[in-house]
């Protein structure tokens, strides 16, 4: 498969056409995606007259865009005008959006092919794309093994090669570890920087949408072309990503001694992967310092009750009556019970549960307010961290990619599979999972760079640098 450079390049010299590639992605699609399941949904029709519009401004001489003919997948989560989303639920099944995200419209506008919509867990919740109410998406490395999740669709895509580019949406590590899972590249950009208008609601201070791609350098262009400022997110900041000199002699990566000194729970081939990054940074010029992050272990806690409090909140809009498919009922009340037992899944109805718990009277302040508190704690933790480094580095997973099945009727244990990705959401970082090895059963694992905020201009070059010095 070309990369998304690789095809703009192409295309404006004229020597490939946006029919022939879309035509490309469409052709591996129908050779394997039965088998992995990545797409709920490909767009043959408007995608082809994409390309065709593509094609005719390129004849004509018209100035093509900085994504021009780039086949692009997007999360079941966000809208589409006149295409279907449901955010891998029964509840949204045949919905049809009547507008499009912001995010979606400035690929659009950039001259990409929307391809189609890839699987999901259920409302973003989960680790595995098993939460998906319409099919199990499997990773490409080995069909046994899951993709990671809730972004897994969209890693699955870009690891089998149907499309060069696809979006995702991470509120605790949701495009990060697919990513890892899937051994392609996973940004989580700064919180603000990409507007969140028309991705559906999980959790409003912890989302945000960032592409999956198999380069660093189509990740740099998939964020130049996302991050903008946009009046109709009131999140949405106007500042952009820092632009800074970058000499990665003396450059400071720092690793927590939280997560390096003890790596109880973490796989050898995981922690073999990170020694190897280690080494390649060192090689490459950085010095390593040990750094600290003390309220990480309280991060996990925090983080499912902060996030299942605002589920709670964005969920409640769907009840069959303002949005959703309805089932009949004695009552109103009657009509709530029975859609939502219906509509929604066990992780979902889980979360929300949960968050209403948190926020109920007497116990608002002994959860929901004790964890913002660590949120801010947390922050803090870092602040003082980027004192002594420039960049921060982890694993992105404890483990490699896990078997279907194996970890879905455990709640607790499929959580600790971001223990590492939760703390970037909290802190609203800007993180990046890219390819780190693989292990000897040959499944990918990744490793994981945060910077400060709108720093993401950092984290490419480093990885740039790290890949082109091994």
């Amino acid at each position: 498969m070309l990369t998304a450079v690789e095809t703009v390049k192409l295309i404006k010299e004229k020597k490939l056409t946006a029919l022939t590639a879309l035509e490309n992605c469409f052709k591996a699609i129908k050779e394997r995606d039965g088998e992995i399941g990545a797409f709920l949904e490909v767009f043959e029709n408007s995608a082809r007259a994409q390309a065709a519009a593509v094609d005719a401004k390129a004849e004509t001489g018209k100035p093509l865009g900085r994504l021009a003919g780039v086949p692009v997948a997007i999360k079941d989560n966000m809208a589409y005008a006149g295409h279907r989303m449901t955010c891998g639920s029964k509840i949204l099944e045949g919905y049809v959006s009547p507008y499009t995200a912001t995010a979606v419209q400035r690929l659009i506008d950039e001259d990409a092919v929307i391809i189609g919509r890839a699987n999901m867990d259920e409302f973003a919740m989960g680790s595995s794309t098993e939460n998906s109410a319409y099919k199990k998406t499997k990773n490409p490395a080995d069909t046994a093994c899951v993709p990671g999740g809730s972004s897994g669709g969209s890693a699955a895509a870009v690891a089998a090669g149907f499309c060069p580019i696809a979006l995702g949406s991470d509120t605790g590590g949701s495009i990060r570890q697919p990513a890892a899972f899937c051994g392609v590249y996973g940004l989580k950009p700064t919180y603000g920087l990409v507007s969140r208008y028309g991705l559906t609601a999980f959790a409003s201070s912890l989302d945000q949408i960032g592409p999956l791609t198999s380069t660093v350098e189509d990740a740099e262009l998939a964020l130049s072309v996302l991050a903008a400022h946009d009046p109709k997110d009131s999140t949405s900041v106007k500042k952009p990503a820092l632009e800074r000199p970058f000499n990665m002699k003396g450059l400071r990566v720092g690793l927590p001694k939280e997560y390096f000194s003890d790596m109880k729970g973490v796989s050898g081939e995981v922690a073999a992967a990170l020694d190897t990054i280690k080494n390649k940074l060192r090689s490459a010029g950085a010095v390593t310092a040990e750094v600290s992050l003390p309220n990480s272990v309280y991060a996990l806690a925090a983080y499912y009750i902060i996030s299942s409090s605002e589920a709670s909140s964005n969920l409640g809009r769907f009840d069959g009556i303002r949005y959703g498919s309805s089932v009949k009922g004695a009552s109103l009340a009657d009509v709530y019970r029975k859609t939502r037992a219906r509509g929604f899944g066990p992780e979902v109805k889980r979360r929300i549960m949960l968050g209403v718990y948190s926020l109920s009277s007497g116990y608002y302040d002994a959860y929901y307010l004790k964890a913002q508190k660590i949120r801010t704690l947390l922050k803090r933790d870092f602040d003082a961290a980027f004192t002594k480094a420039d960049v921060i580095l982890t694993p992105v997973s404890p483990t490699t990619a896990f078997k279907l099945g194996e970890k879905i009727d455990d709640p607790v244990t499929m959580y600790l599979s971001d223990i590492f990705t939760i703390p970037c959401n909290l802190a609203g970082l800007a993180g990046i999972s890219f390819p780190a090895g693989k292990s000897a059963a040959g499944m990918p694992v990744g490793a994981q760079l945060l910077a400060k905020p709108f720093n993401e201009g950092l984290l490419f070059n480093i990885i740039r640098e790290v890949e082109r010095a091994a």
